[in-house]
């Protein structure tokens, strides 16, 4: 970009907004993208991810907005137009050395020191502001996919679950229809086995019905259609956490989008005071011009023409405009100053609401990840032996099938249970990923 030497160090900034507009341009528009997210291994998960990136209109609509604001740049930072004016005398003024036929005038204005500077500084600061606020998107469209990714691993594991434990109660119905065969068992036990089956394929019913929602989710967030099948998911391993609160926070005052976007708005605003201040400052305009003299033509005139007959008339214009409306300028003044002040409180709001998300979502996972420690330590292995006994117990006659059903509905509640704090594992550290900025791979101390 070209400016006059009054503007010209603005130009360094716009360089530098410009590659990296470029950079996240190119970064966001790119499958590249999903590598910025954390996956895991899952291959599939990337797949999702590398889509929603891709296809997402929202984040379509956010950087076409970003790469429009670019366009700004160059647009305030210019000098504005020259102007031509061209007069030609309806009666023309009679000099000495001749009538004047036609006059052409050229003039420039040159904003005040530092306007252009602080103008290309304001556009660039909007800018990132939309930058950051189209990564926001990105961010908060991958935690929506992995919410509905390990949903989705949820309900799979669930469903894959209760047809292993349909299978087991089918078993545990022909041995009690052997038993009451042999008299050794009642017919209740048998009917109270049949219902408990038929329980089971009415609560696989619900979960095919909740996965079918969960996969339209997912789909819309894919852009594709919702009837678009989705393959079995599986829960993956929890990968081991580390949290660390303070390094967290840290880490999300750099990265997180949101934080950002409300640094550049505090930025805008300092830039909007330097520019209100500046305009009690007046502009200046130069102007050249040229007036087209006809020589004499009367008689006298061609008799004894004067010294300088018909020459031209060159002249040099310098002006200033006169700031002298203070009341408006004061009011562009304090409209900034309360701009910065709102965006600086804004700013200190949204780090209080990051450290609460971040503090919240760390000890979930702490919890979660006890828990789930507990299940596959403690309580599943204890409830697969205490089914076991109780299947023995039962198959010599000295339990009965209650006591049986209750065996199998708690191993039944806690493999459930475990595949649930599995999947709000995996949600969270996606929601400690969207609320840090970064993913988790990166904020481990």
């Amino acid at each position: 970009m070209k400016s006059h030497p009054i503007g010209r160090r603005g130009t360094e900034p716009l360089f530098r907004a410009i590659v990296g507009g470029i950079l996240i341009l190119f970064g966001s528009a790119s499958s590249n993208a999903a590598e910025l997210y954390s996956s895991y291994g899952d291959p599939h998960l990337k797949g999702f991810i590398r889509q929603a990136l891709d296809r997402s209109p929202l984040l379509q609509q956010s950087l076409a907005n970003y790469r429009a604001s670019l366009q700004r740049l160059p647009q305030v930072g210019q000098l504005p137009d020259p102007v031509l004016a061209i007069t030609q005398y309806a009666r023309r003024p009679e000099t000495r050395v001749g009538p004047q036929t036609t006059m052409v005038s050229l003039s420039q204005r040159f904003p005040w020191f530092g306007k252009l500077k602080d103008r290309e500084q304001v556009s660039m600061q909007q800018s990132m502001v939309l930058r950051e606020r189209h990564r926001a998107r990105e961010a908060e469209l991958v935690r929506k996919v992995k919410d509905a990714y390990y949903s989705l691993a949820y309900l799979d594991r669930v469903i894959e679950i209760t047809r292993e434990d349909e299978s087991i109660l089918g078993h545990y119905e022909t041995l009690a229809q052997a038993r009451y065969a042999q008299g050794a068992g009642s017919l209740q036990g048998v009917v109270k086995l049949q219902a408990q089956i038929t329980r089971s394929q009415h609560r696989l019913q619900l979960l095919q019905t909740q996965r079918v929602d969960v996969e339209a989710r997912l789909n819309g967030l894919l852009d594709r259609s919702a009837a678009t099948a989705v393959g079995p998911v599986r829960l993956p391993s929890p990968p081991p956490r580390s949290i660390d609160v303070k390094q967290l926070l840290q880490t999300a005052r750099v990265n997180r989008p949101e934080v950002q976007a409300a640094g550049h708005r505090i930025e805008v605003g300092k830039r909007q005071i330097e520019l209100a201040q500046r305009g009690y400052r007046p502009d200046l305009s130069f102007g050249v011009s040229f007036v087209n003299v006809a020589g004499r033509s009367d008689r006298l005139g061609r008799l004894n023409p004067p010294d300088q007959n018909g020459k031209n008339i060159y002249g040099l214009t310098l002006g200033v405009n006169l700031p002298i409306r203070r009341k408006s300028q004061d009011a562009a003044v304090l409209e900034a100053t309360e701009s910065t002040i709102a965006s600086r409180r804004g700013y200190r709001s949204l780090i209080r609401q990051v450290e609460v998300s971040i503090r919240a979502v760390g000890f979930r996972i702490q919890t979660l990840a006890e828990q789930i420690g507990l299940f596959e330590r403690t309580l599943l292995p204890q409830a697969e032996q205490v089914l076991h006994s109780t299947e023995e117990a039962y198959a010599t006659g000295r339990l009965g099938v209650l006591d049986l059903l209750d065996s199998e509905r708690d191993l039944f509640q806690l493999r459930t249970g475990l595949a649930q704090l599995i999947s709000d594992y995996m949600k969270s550290l996606a929601e400690l990923e969207r609320a840090v900025g970064v993913p988790y791979r990166e904020v481990k101390p």
